[in-house]
């Protein structure tokens, strides 16, 4: 969006330059470099000066004092030695908070995490907790660096706020984070709930601004919500109830010039009662790790400094800035951070563009344009820093950048025109040489005018080589055609096309390319067609890749499923006769008697054996018997409903499953029925050879209703059949 926006500004002012008067140059310039330094901002390149500008804001204002509504409690190295341990043990915590709570503090707040037991002492500090009521404890929230760190044990989770910390490009933290949704749940903050409970005692509670229902209000303060793009941010991380944090000013009172915005006393001498009450007393107390061993910093805009090495401060101390600028504000109306609108930015932007580009050309003098240069810096400068001070962020790098820029080009203008245009030139290069892709201008000749230096890399020549030149002179006509051909389609609609290509370079290895070609006119009506390419050969050749590796898949994935059926065809079928086998005989009994007794219906076991089979096996042989099973399989399957279930057990007995059957004389129908199929002569190799059968019945749930005993309950009739002469069915 940003390219279309600048092509179409740059075409409407070379048009508007042809009829504008000469005095009114100025106005071209300062909007020609407004957009341009606004495009700039959009994408971020001026985010780290601005943000390192107000860095420098805060440090130039004047010392607040020390803030005496909050003491930090400092876990040091000493405290450490003394406790001998990290974690530091359940008791140690346990006795700390109540040696606290003794002297009546407002809030405490518990700034380690706690979230496993450290023996000696867990049920100590349980107690602690539940007698505490005004604990906060910390958790952190998962996001896309961190897991989550679960709050303390045993603490109430209304007495327990996140602790997550935002940080910005340069790993310094500018913003707070009041609420976060998690799951459709809100979260408060570390600081925002010991905040409140400060507040609470002077009847302040969270309301909804009355100038806008979505924002926080706290007594005299109005928490105004950060979103992606505001100030000198761009695109930045704006989940949550985000804010500008406006950090309050340390004042040093030690000779060696460390911060000492917050009274501090260490563990060791709260547990040896060594701290004076009125340090505790009605006061928030957080306690903390300061302990350089436990790593535990963070970079605020204090920690930078002009010269020297930037020092980080202690995570603890950061919530105290954190609470201290909500209890300042609320109670005392203290400024919070705020920013302008984007309209409001970008006229603001516009105003010192003109002023620099008005101011030069009237002077129209080297030494009084600069000096007059100066003067306006230091103005825009000392504006920014007193609009800072009244709690506003305006934009003053790219500020600066717009008024420095005018007044260059207008005084490059006025000194020396063709240098100008030199210049723009060669800016014009550097700017398309930044980016990666190869890029292409040609005329209406299709010769090269302007190429970049990717473009040259690509194809393999130096640009004194190419300029001046045309398609046909380095690639193959074949492959020349085509980019003519492209070319001329997008000189005759004027519409931009993008294609793809084969590129051969001066190696001879072709690429797959995929160039967007726009037509551009400059003042004089002159045609330019601009190309961009990039190289996709890797793509195409991943894309093919993947289209074989998904076909190959396909045929994997079909042979397997045949052989899957066909091991699952096995595993429950008699491979002589193909009958299902014994275990799906067992599993299907299972099932059929389970559907019977959900549906309250009857369920017959046939429990089938041939007679005189083992004679048939002596006098013909193996094979003559084997051909007798599957003759005898076949009669069965057609004596039977679809809805019944015949098996062969082995050797020559057979089981029938008979489900849903309306009472028990439909069984000893079809038992009638197998006797009378199995009893026709069958023909083999010209003996005609007759067997027979004995059946054992027995009836879910009359016998019984369960598979085991219907079972042996059918077998047993079977057996009783054969003995009473055979080639007859008996009932359990």
């Amino acid at each position: 969006m940003n390219q279309q926006l600048g092509k179409h500004f740059m075409k409407l002012i070379f048009g508007l330059k042809q009829s504008l008067s000469r005095g009114q140059r100025e106005l071209i310039t300062a909007a020609s470099i407004a957009v341009c330094v606004l495009l700039l901002h959009s994408i971020g390149l001026l985010q780290s000066l601005e943000l390192a500008a107000l860095d420098q804001f805060f440090r130039l204002r004047s010392d607040e004092g020390i803030e005496e509504r909050i003491t930090i409690v400092a876990i040091d190295e000493a405290s450490l030695d003394e406790v001998g341990s990290w974690p530091i043990p359940d008791r140690n915590i346990a006795q700390l908070l109540q040696k606290l709570n003794v002297h009546k503090p407002r809030a405490i707040g518990l700034d380690i995490y706690r979230n496993l037991l450290v023996e000696p002492g867990n049920q100590e500090l349980r107690n602690a907790y539940k007698s505490i009521s005004n604990l906060i404890g910390i958790e952190l929230l998962a996001n896309d660096k961190n897991a989550n760190v679960l709050s303390p044990l045993g603490l109430n989770i209304n007495q327990v706020g996140f602790n997550n910390v935002l940080y910005d490009p340069d790993g310094k933290v500018r913003r707070s984070l009041l609420y976060w949704h998690v799951n459709n749940q809100v979260h408060e903050s570390f600081a925002l709930k010991l905040a409140l409970l400060y507040l609470t005692s002077e009847d302040i509670t969270p309301t909804k601004a009355k100038s806008n229902p979505e924002y926080l209000q706290l007594g005299k303060a109005v928490f105004t919500r950060f979103e992606a793009n505001d100030g000198a941010y761009v695109g930045a991380d704006d989940r949550g109830y985000q804010i500008l944090s406006n950090f309050p000013k340390p004042r040093c009172q030690s000779s060696s010039g460390e911060f000492c915005s917050f009274h501090q006393v260490s563990m060791r001498d709260v547990l040896a009662d060594k701290v004076e009450e009125n340090l505790i007393k009605d006061r928030i107390v957080l306690i903390g790790s300061t302990a350089p061993s436990l790593q535990d910093f963070v970079f605020i805009p204090y920690s930078s400094s002009l010269m020297g090495t930037a020092k980080p401060v202690p995570g603890i101390q950061l919530q105290a800035y954190f609470i201290s600028e909500l209890i300042s504000a609320a109670l005392g109306g203290r400024p919070l951070l705020k920013v302008w609108t984007n309209l409001v930015e970008y006229l603001w932007i516009f105003v010192w563009s003109y002023v620099g580009a008005a101011t030069t050309w009237r002077i129209r003098h080297v030494t009084r344009s600069f000096f007059s240069i100066l003067v306006s810096c230091f103005l825009l400068t000392l504006s920014a820093y007193l609009a800072f001070l009244s709690g506003w962020w305006i934009p003053i790098i790219p500020s600066l950048f717009t008024f420095g820029s005018s007044a260059i080009w207008m005084t490059s203008h006025i000194a020396h025109v063709q240098e100008e245009w030199k210049r723009s030139k060669e800016f014009l290069y550097h700017v398309i040489n930044t980016i990666p892709d190869p890029i292409f201008v040609k005329n209406q000749k299709h010769q090269w005018i302007v190429l970049n230096e990717a473009y040259c890399r690509f194809i393999g020549y130096s640009n004194k080589l190419l300029i001046g030149k045309s398609d046909y002179d380095f690639f193959p006509k074949y492959e020349a055609d085509v980019f003519r051909q492209h070319d001329d389609l997008v000189f005759r609609t004027q519409q931009p096309q993008e294609n793809e290509e084969e590129f051969t370079n001066a190696d001879g290895q072709t690429y797959q390319i995929a160039t967007k070609r726009s037509l551009h006119k400059d003042s004089s009506g002159n045609f330019f067609l601009v190309g961009v390419m990039r190289d996709i050969t890797k793509r195409k050749l991943m894309e093919e890749q993947l289209k074989r590796n998904a076909d190959e898949l396909f045929r994997s994935n079909n042979e397997l499923k045949l052989k899957e059926d066909h091991l699952r065809y096995l595993a429950y079928h008699d491979t002589l006769t193909g009958l299902s086998n014994r275990k799906f005989f067992a599993e299907q009994l299972y099932d059929s008697l389970h559907w019977a007794q959900h549906h309250n219906l009857l369920l017959g076991l046939l429990f089938i054996d041939l007679d005189g089979f083992k004679q048939v096996n002596d006098t013909l042989g193996h094979e003559r018997g084997d051909r007798l099973l599957i003759t005898i399989a076949g009669r069965l399957s057609n004596s039977l409903r679809a809805s019944d279930t015949v098996s062969r057990l082995g050797g020559d007995e057979f089981t029938v499953i008979l489900r849903a059957i309306p009472n028990v004389q439909i069984a000893a129908k079809i038992a009638e029925k197998i006797l009378i199929s199995i009893n026709k002569p069958i023909v083999l190799d010209g003996y005609a050879i007759r067997v027979s059968a004995s059946i054992g019945i027995s009836v879910y749930p009359y016998n019984s209703q369960d598979s085991e005993t219907l079972i042996k309950q059918a077998d047993a009739a079977m057996y009783r059949a054969k003995h009473l002469g055979k080639n007859r069915y008996e009932f359990a």
